[in-house]
């Protein structure tokens, strides 16, 4: 099949390159290079590097809904998007079939960010839905899904990974279903509609009005990027692992640091909570001991403040 390409971020690589394997891309559409650091490097998305990798002609529009005309001219058999980050135009939609690999049991988590939240609710199991592309944001019939289970060490990364490596695969099979004419498709219920909005920055803060469990969850989902953010006083520290911590005090309050003696435990609302890789503004990612030898911005028995 002639099929028009449309990925941004790492989850949409191996989709991307198995769909190269078995048919012909004629054009990978991703979000414009951003600029990036202190220093303003402009950095393209891993799918552009990948397409530019394989060969193949990338389309970088600012606004997909007013710069199409060159998916159109191509007159693809299918569009196959994967975490693209834009909505498609109804015109594109009218002329074209088009599917889309979601990381996620649709109906459950419509959005742009259903492998974090998967994490932040600390779900045992996800997956990968195959469907059809419709106007309303990841409303469009179910074609094929598949399951993953969720690790407890996993985080974002390594999530994203396994998922996308399913979804090559399943998408392949549906492909090959499609090209032999048969094709399925379930609507999906809206009664069962959850969603998973895009991460905003209130959305990467931990504070100690959440449980253990909580905290834990957010920065597994955040991580190894963007990381959550703890406000410590005036400093606001990057998380990156945490663990259950096994000093517990039932006099202190939450937000209370219970040690910083080459561990830095926190009481939290229900227990305590070990924070083990952090980063402070400006400087390389750290496991705690190393962060806590010579800080002075927090010692044992201080009070961490924040939104509750």
């Amino acid at each position: 099949m002639n099929i028009v390409f449309m990925g941004t971020p790492n989850f949409s690589v191996p989709v991307l390159t198995k769909l190269n394997q078995h048919h012909r891309i004629m054009l990978v559409v991703t979000q414009p290079d951003k600029v990036v650091g202190r220093k303003k490097t402009m950095m393209a998305s891993p799918v552009k590097e990948k397409a530019l990798e394989l060969g193949l002609p990338v389309f970088q529009p600012v606004s997909l809904r007013k710069d199409y005309q060159m998916i159109i001219d191509l007159k693809p058999d299918l569009i196959v998007t994967a975490a693209y980050g834009q909505m498609l135009p109804q015109d594109l939609l009218d002329q074209f079939e088009a599917i889309n690999v979601h990381g996620s049991l649709l109906p459950h988590y419509r959005g742009g960010a259903p492998i974090q939240y998967a994490l932040f609710d600390g779900l045992k199991e996800t997956g990968i839905t195959i469907m059809y592309m419709a106007y309303k944001m990841d409303s469009g019939d179910i074609i094929s899904q598949q399951k993953v289970s969720i690790e407890n060490d996993d985080n974002y990364e390594t999530l994203s990974k396994k998922l996308s490596i399913v979804g090559a695969d399943l998408l392949i099979q549906v492909l090959d279903d499609i090209t032999q004419g048969k094709k399925q498709r379930t609507p999906q219920n809206e009664q069962d509609v959850t969603f998973a909005y895009t991460i905003k920055p209130l959305d990467e803060e931990i504070h100690f009005g959440m449980t253990t469990d909580q905290m834990i969850n957010r920065i597994r989902g955040l991580s190894p990027e963007p990381g959550a953010t703890l406000n410590l006083k005036n400093t606001t520290l990057k998380v990156y692992r945490a663990q259950k911590g096994d000093i517990i005090d039932d006099k202190a309050i939450p937000g209370c640091v219970l040690t910083t003696h080459k561990r830095l435990i926190i009481k939290t609302i229900d227990g305590s909570i070990e924070f083990l890789e952090v980063q402070q503004p400006g400087k390389k990612v750290m496991a705690t001991k190393d962060f806590l030898n010579g800080q002075n911005i927090i010692k044992q028995g201080d009070v961490i403040e924040g939104r509750k």
